[in-house]
């Protein structure tokens, strides 16, 4: 169990890619936008927001994409598969209770929040979300865990 407060994030981290996730912090609606529907989902405070970068990346980049989400309650994009922007997604955002990462989707293209795109060194990590954390299982050799805290945009 990797203990999280509203302060600090969980920072998953390999040789070439990372991840980065924290609690929901309350009970909201996400909305997911698909190439030809809308739904949403409920969000409780336990629940994660987690950004991968399966080619590395900025950390504040990533922590700002879940900022978007859990602070401004930004809808979360699902392009179709085979988009040809799916490749130039850098980042990619989950949420919900549990997440999975996988090398074997496409970027982008998966509405299934169960499911985050990652890198091969990545994939098989599970995350939980609980009330004091997130428990982390899967995880690979060569692959740090670490809290880090929130950024400041000063």
């Amino acid at each position: 169990m990797v203990q999280i407060g509203k302060d600090t994030l969980l920072l998953v981290r390999s040789k070439s890619s990372f991840l980065l996730a924290g609690n929901a912090g309350s009970r909201f609606p996400l909305c997911i936008e698909t190439h030809d529907e809308e739904y949403c989902q409920t969000l409780e405070p336990s629940h994660i927001v987690a950004v991968s970068a399966p080619e590395g990346g900025s950390v504040q980049a990533a922590w700002m994409l879940i900022e978007l989400v859990r602070t401004y309650r930004l809808p979360l994009v699902v392009m179709p598969r085979s988009h040809p922007g799916s490749r130039r997604l850098r980042y990619v955002v989950s949420a919900g209770d549990e997440i999975l990462l996988s090398c074997t989707i496409e970027r982008g293209t998966h509405p299934e929040q169960h499911l985050l795109c990652s890198s091969e060194e990545m994939g098989g990590i599970r995350l939980l979300g609980t009330a004091s954390g997130i428990l982390v299982s899967g995880i690979p050799d060569g692959v740090d865990l670490g809290v880090v805290p929130v950024p400041s945009l000063r």
